[in-house]
């Protein structure tokens, strides 16, 4: 289990109440190690809420992060980083009352990271900290004297916090926008309806460039799933959404992977595996010395998708 601490600034009301976190990667500039932090929280990690200098609830992860759109109305304090990021699950209990952090700071301090730390010197909130991993003792000393039932907390039903739960939630809305769009025809919504499931024109066109399975060799159809190199929810047209070069048709268990983030692929063709990935959990699946394998070369529009997934979808990707 690992222990983080998440500073809201002005997001913490949309966090809380619909039981997430998310945080777009950033701009073209370095990255900020602390938002790529939520492709590391896992399930039955515990999470400090910190917002105006309190402790106000605590968190458990629920399922892995993935990519999503920015949540609608959501604080747009964030908006120069743009509009795709990643939303992690999270089931949140309060701290009642919350925990005052200043006078805790002496006690506190030592038991921080030295990098990435959620606080600064003076112990107020580190501007650029959004997600930082920080040890047992620290998240037991924040809460020595909170009253919050962690065992409840681990006990709680996660309906509708998986990450499918929350996927199709997303995916659902828009599809709704999808479908209200005065500037599609009633030809082209269908298309992308069924195309969200991997389905109609879009897989005929997946399958027209990609007979098999680039990983597996799998060539029997009825085997194969039409799966978007960059997801359904996070096309910014319907040409993208319809694309044959924004798919590849994989095995069930290979677009699993995949769509997690497990593995990815370069641009000639190699196997990227994720250090997320455990090599006994591949070999069982009948997939060890997967990483680096050559599975030959993409086409250059596939490649830009491939880009694409290898920064926001890969787990460890560049």
């Amino acid at each position: 289990m690992r222990y983080w601490w998440v500073s809201h600034r002005r997001t913490a009301r949309e966090e809380i109440a619909g039981r997430f976190l998310w945080a777009a990667r950033g701009g073209a500039g370095p990255r900020n190690p602390t938002r790529e932090t939520l492709r590391i929280a896992a399930p039955g990690d515990l999470v400090l809420s910190y917002a105006a200098g309190l402790i106000g609830a605590v968190g458990r992860v629920t399922d892995h992060a993935f990519v999503a759109p920015r949540p609608a109305g959501f604080g747009q304090a964030d908006a120069p980083f743009g509009e795709t990021g990643w939303r992690l699950p999270v089931l949140w209990t309060p701290v009642a009352p919350p925990v005052a952090v200043a006078p805790l700071f002496p006690d506190l301090a030592p038991l921080l990271p030295a990098r990435h730390s959620p606080l600064n010197r003076l112990g107020r909130g580190e501007q650029k900290a959004y997600l930082s991993q920080i040890g047992e003792a620290a998240f037991a000393r924040v809460l020595r004297d909170a009253r919050v039932d962690l065992a409840a907390l681990a006990r709680a039903d996660i309906a509708g916090l998986t990450l499918a739960d929350q996927r199709e939630a997303i995916d659902d809305a828009i599809a709704a926008a999808v479908a209200a769009d005065p500037g599609l025809s009633a030809t082209v919504k269908q298309q992308l309806v069924v195309a969200r499931k991997g389905q109609g024109v879009f897989r005929e066109r997946v399958l027209a460039l990609e007979p098999r399975c680039r990983v597996t060799g799998v060539t029997n159809p009825w085997l194969l799933i039409a799966s978007h190199i960059k997801p359904w929810r996070s096309c910014d047209t319907a040409t993208e959404r319809l694309d044959g070069a924004n798919g590849l048709m994989l095995t069930p268990d290979v677009d699993r992977l995949f769509d997690r983030g497990m593995i990815g692929f370069s641009d000639e063709g190699a196997v990227l595996v994720s250090p997320a990935l455990a090599e006994a959990d591949l070999a069982a699946m009948g997939l060890e010395g997967l990483a680096g394998r050559c599975v030959g070369p993409f086409t250059a529009a596939q490649a830009g998708y491939l880009a694409w997934h290898r920064r926001w979808v890969f787990v460890g990707g560049g």
